[in-house]
């Protein structure tokens, strides 16, 4: 189905996803990142707000896209602020339906795909089901019904099957870096040999994965957050605080960061001694497309000095990496390093092929935690 049904609207603003891809690199072809058009949010509840404050400046309807995996992250705004016996502030919401039962997914997205329908019921958002069959003359339809539910202050949602929506153009997402992150991996791989790692969703760990089976080596040491984007540096905290005979090590994302950055000031505050914590910044939502994040404009070292790391640099080329990887592991004191990686990533990555659950038990044998 094309996406004639979007020039309806002014304002868009969300999170990226791969099912959404459609969508997404026709708002980037469409209108960039322009602010007053749209907005590339931290997370999901982020996109809700500031889809309420256009509703209140405008008294138009926004529209909000998501993965449903963000759909936690909307439960509170959608409500305690956009609810029609809160503010009544309507909003349309596209979400991208991974998981969907009886569609091959992920594990971390099987549960969430099996609520996602019944989470906007509970929600009271009123949702309509887009497949490839649907037409546009279903969904106009669809929409001059959800115009009496925004008139009401209600919100709506369309739930988007895989390969449902269609754009001919392709944006192309580029940066100004060099270093590829599977090779920044590679190296922090080197540097901390047999010691405990905890790394962010999306392609780092799938890269960090391969690099283990092309090592030959195993992978009790790491902890692969498959999901819940933006938590891998907490999870790494609550590890380093009850493991203080080890040093954690943590490779997050820019867009992992961004989407949950007060843990930033919560790690700041612990002052772990143990903890490195990595930041592989490209300044993009690559593993769902390529979308950019607000990274690029960011002093994401400053920000953690500010959280109260003691320590904080940004690299963007090999050597330089490899010198702050020894710095950290010599200073024994909690670390930030951010690495300026390259977009991109090679064709043919694989997944892992144990599962979370085989992971956890694997990880928490090494470190001794109990199973």
């Amino acid at each position: 189905m094309t996406l004639d049904f979007l020039r309806e609207f002014e304002f868009f603003t969300g999170v990226p996803d791969s099912q959404l891809r459609a969508l997404c690199d026709f708002l980037m072809d469409e209108y960039g990142t322009d602010p007053r058009r749209h907005v590339i949010a931290a997370n999901e509840g982020n996109a809700a707000a500031i889809a309420a404050g256009y509703y209140l400046a405008t008294g138009k309807v926004p529209v909000v896209y998501l993965q449903n995996s963000g759909l936690g992250n909307i439960v509170n705004p959608a409500a305690s602020l956009l609810n029609e016996k809160v503010y009544a502030i309507p909003c349309l919401f596209i979400v991208g339906w991974r998981g969907e039962p009886g569609v091959h997914d992920e594990p971390q997205h099987v549960f969430q795909g099996e609520i996602t329908i019944r989470l906007l019921e509970d929600l009271n958002i009123a949702a309509f089901v887009i497949d490839r069959d649907t037409t546009g003359e279903q969904v106009r339809a669809k929409l001059e019904e959800y115009r009496a539910l925004f008139a009401e202050g209600k919100q709506a949602a369309f739930v988007v099957r895989r390969g449902a929506l269609e754009y001919e153009g392709r944006h192309v997402y580029r940066n100004a870096y060099s270093m590829k992150r599977e090779e920044a991996i590679e190296r922090i791989l080197h540097a901390l040999g047999s010691e405990t790692l905890v790394s962010t969703t999306g392609k780092a760990s799938r890269e960090l994965y391969e690099l283990r089976e092309a090592q030959g080596q195993g992978h009790g040491n790491d902890f692969l957050t498959v999901g819940s984007m933006g938590h891998s540096s907490s999870i790494a905290l609550g590890i380093a605080l009850h493991k203080k005979d080890r040093r954690i090590w943590c490779i997050d994302g820019d867009g992992a960061v961004i989407m949950h950055m007060g843990a930033m000031a919560v790690i700041g505050a612990a002052h772990p001694d143990n903890l490195i914590h990595i930041v592989l910044n490209n300044e993009a939502h690559e593993s769902v497309g390529g979308m950019p994040t607000s990274a690029g404009s960011v002093d994401l070292p400053a920000v953690a000095r500010a959280c109260g790391y003691p320590s904080a640099l940004s690299v963007s080329r090999p050597k330089e990496l490899d010198a702050a990887l020894e710095d950290a592991k010599n200073a024994g004191r909690l670390t930030f390093i951010e690495v300026k990686c390259a977009i991109g990533s090679r064709g043919d990555l694989s997944r892992p092929d144990g599962t979370p659950r085989e992971n956890k038990a694997a990880f928490m044998a090494e470190l001794g935690g109990g199973i």
